[in-house]
């Protein structure tokens, strides 16, 4: 498998979502999907995972609590985190960990604007 992305978010709907976007824009992607923190790394210790998003608020750990983590399996992975937290201080520390960085709510356009910068760096 080539392109894979893995989509994490608690929320069903989101991950359908942005699975559906994908798909319509470039269905070269394999698309990969966990509810959790600890099924991101699951899928990231099984998978050469190539891009991420990463939903902020989740049960357990949140999307900056895991990060480093999914950093450490998949260092050349591009990682976005996704959020409606628009803090400066969120932003800067999605920043210091390498994140790129996603406003909530979804739109087709940040999520193609995503693609198109990880696929620029494959």
């Amino acid at each position: 498998m080539g392109k894979i992305i893995l989509i994490v978010d608690d929320s069903r709907l989101s991950r359908m979502m942005i699975s559906a976007i994908i798909k319509e824009y470039d269905t070269g992607w394999t698309i990969l999907e966990a509810p959790s923190a600890d099924d991101a790394v699951k899928q990231c210790e099984q998978h050469n995972v190539r891009a991420i998003t990463l939903d902020m608020n989740m049960p357990g750990k949140s999307g900056l609590e895991i990060a480093p983590k999914l950093k450490e399996l998949l260092p050349n992975t591009n990682i976005a985190l996704l959020t409606a937290n628009v803090q400066k201080s969120v932003k800067a520390e999605a920043e210091s960990l390498g994140l790129s960085f996603i406003s909530k709510p979804v739109t087709e356009e940040k999520i193609l604007d995503y693609l198109k910068t990880v696929e620029e760096s494959l």
